[in-house]
């Protein structure tokens, strides 16, 4: 009789176990096979020429030549630069076909919050070089508080101004989007000051590039301020944008995502070199014609 019951118990322990293991093995296929795309987040560009002592710099600030390096491998490793527009359509809604111009490509979204200035004078006159010697145009995605665009303050001279929005707009090598009008933390504001910030900032951004955008692709995303939201204030985005991303250090597995409002992006900052950054986009999944989700 005991030998029976002991024999019931290993019975049970080595089902446990087996289960748990095929648990655990399931996991580890679906981790690694599920499609995934970085969204990376950067703030402003520390220049070549005479940078500001250390000291000086905000943590979030990353280095021109590291970026130049990370780019250029970029493009001659053909990725394909997403816009807002691209990963809504293609990867989170699926209403389009992706053209077999990107099949084999790796996805990939650079983004840039809080509109410096630096993202034109520093980031500008590097795209351009890329295009000419590759014959690629590079894509980034801006995230703009418009209230910054005309201040008559310091804030003018660290902050990109509506012209600088629309030359790198005519160059084809921005995505314009909003990061609400003057940066405030969306969950500390009230019910009417939320629809200002969502609502003033779309006007203005779409008011700034008027005559450029014939679709209204401009101010048609939104990234949070702080990446910080609750419920209400996706309620409120709800309304007025198609999708907003956070800043939350995760890589995108689109075929999971159940929330457009919800977009998570890898946080990106002065000490992750190039070579890291690298790492992370060979993360991507290359396209398939027939992949599923």
């Amino acid at each position: 009789m005991k030998s029976i019951k002991f024999n019931s118990k290993i019975f049970v322990l080595t089902s446990v176990l087996s289960f748990t293991l095929f648990l655990s093995f399931t996991w580890l296929i679906l981790e690694f096979t599920t499609p995934r795309i970085p969204l990376l987040g950067f703030h402003g560009i520390i220049g070549l020429e005479n940078p500001a002592p250390q000291t000086e710099l905000i943590e979030m600030d990353y280095p021109q030549r590291e970026l130049e390096i990370f780019l250029e491998y970029l493009v001659t490793h053909n990725y394909w630069f997403l816009t807002t527009q691209d990963l809504y359509k293609y990867f989170l809604l699926k209403s389009q076909d992706i053209s077999s111009e990107h099949l084999n490509q790796k996805p990939i979204m650079i983004s840039f919050d809080d509109g410096y200035k630096s993202v034109y004078t520093n980031l500008i006159p590097f795209l351009d070089r890329l295009e000419e010697k590759y014959g690629k145009k590079v894509k980034v995605v801006l995230f703009i508080n418009p209230g910054t665009l005309a201040k008559p303050t310091s804030i003018a001279s660290t902050h990109l101004k509506c012209q600088n929005l629309r030359e790198g707009l005519e160059k084809g090598f921005y995505d314009i989007q909003s990061h609400g009008l003057n940066h405030k933390n969306l969950t500390k504001i009230t019910s009417q000051e939320l629809i200002d910030e969502l609502l003033k900032a779309q006007t203005q951004l779409r008011k700034c590039t008027e005559g450029l955008d014939p679709e209204q692709k401009v101010g048609s995303h939104l990234a949070y301020p702080y990446g910080a939201f609750n419920k209400q204030v996706e309620s409120y985005v709800s309304k007025y944008y198609l999708s907003s991303y956070l800043y939350n250090s995760r890589i995108l597995k689109y075929c999971r995502l159940k929330n457009y409002y919800e977009i998570p992006r890898l946080t990106i900052n002065r000490n992750k070199p190039a070579s890291l950054l690298i790492k992370m986009a060979e993360r991507s999944h290359p396209i398939k014609k027939k992949e599923k989700c």
